[in-house]
């Protein structure tokens, strides 16, 4: 049985690689990072399941107006609260894009965070993503 350290420090692994697959577009490999009726609840619209979570993330990309510059999330101020194979994550989030005036700050919240153990792994069952810091 992993200790309360572990836990954690696998749920910051989790939280670390959903900003990296969904920053280079790996939205099937982002969308596994949850539970099979896992919930992905944005600002953009909301989708249940991983194969609706990686359409919904993959339609967000395509349907802007233009090609979105090169950017990467960064997740900060993480808290966990743990309950056996349980956990509620509350983390700040924000994203940094590339833009003709050198990098700025495209969007930032907060996101909120259920996560279960399931099978030795800790998924997100539900992620809901407050975007309150908008250009």
């Amino acid at each position: 049985m992993p200790t309360a350290v572990e836990d954690k420090d696998a749920i910051r692994e989790v939280l670390a690689e959903y900003c990296f697959r969904l920053d280079e577009g790996r939205f099937a490999e982002m969308a596994a990072l949850f539970t099979e009726d896992g919930t992905w609840d944005t600002a953009f619209g909301k989708a249940t399941g991983r194969a609706a979570i990686a359409e919904l993330a993959s339609s967000l990309r395509t349907r802007a107006e233009q090609p979105r510059p090169r950017a990467v999330h960064l997740v900060t101020n993480i808290a966990i609260a743990l309950d056996d194979a349980r956990a509620q994550v509350r983390s700040n989030w924000m994203v940094m894009q590339n833009s003709p005036q050198g990098p700025r700050i495209g969007s930032g919240g907060a996101y909120i965070d259920e996560m279960v153990r399931r099978d030795g792994r800790w998924l997100f069952r539900y992620r809901k993503i407050d975007r309150f810091i908008v250009p």
